[in-house]
């Protein structure tokens, strides 16, 4: 209301910026004069990852690796949960190669972080994919091949850490 009827040319969004992007979920914000009477204000969101748990609270982790704690869990409740010390700094990047490679990562139920730089997945069918420190990208290949394959359903863990091996764990029967 304090714009109204003012002339566009002397407005400062410098304080309307800064306002926008003290919110949370605000990655960044662009405003445009259109004179002789409009600005244009776009607004750009943070993009959601996962969920992150670090001392009892949980935090929405996104992709800029920006955390955010979270109240309640009903927007992000579709979301992955990421574990281990300073996974949020990786994910970003760990995702990256999973889309580029077009791994369904709406399969993924949780991401397993370890301090020497490697990954573990669980899929929503609670199988588990433990993928090596180097040659990440060779493996996810690897792996979309193989979950292709009806046999593998048969697999509870699929470990690939080992260059050039496949080490498989069976689904233990329940009597």
């Amino acid at each position: 209301d304090n714009l109204y009827g003012k002339n566009i040319f002397f407005v400062d969004v410098e304080p309307f910026k800064e306002m926008l992007n003290k919110i949370n979920l605000v990655k960044k914000v662009n405003f445009k004069k259109k004179y002789p009477n409009t600005i244009i204000v776009k607004i750009y969101e943070e993009q959601a990852i996962a969920i992150l748990n670090k001392k009892d609270t949980n935090f929405v982790v996104m992709l800029s690796s920006k955390k955010i704690p979270l109240k309640g869990n009903g927007t992000f409740s579709n979301l992955p949960f990421v574990f281990g010390d300073e996974s949020e700094k990786h994910l970003p990047n760990f995702l990256e190669i999973l889309k580029r490679k077009q791994f369904p990562i709406d399969n993924i139920k949780n991401y397993y972080f370890f301090q020497i730089g490697r990954w573990d997945i669980q899929l929503k069918n609670e199988q588990v994919i433990k993928f090596p420190y180097e040659n990440a990208e060779e493996s996810i290949e690897q792996l979309i091949k193989l979950l292709k394959r009806k046999d593998f359903a048969k697999y509870k863990v699929i470990d690939l850490r080992i260059n050039g091996k496949i080490i498989t764990e069976q689904w233990k029967l329940r009597n």
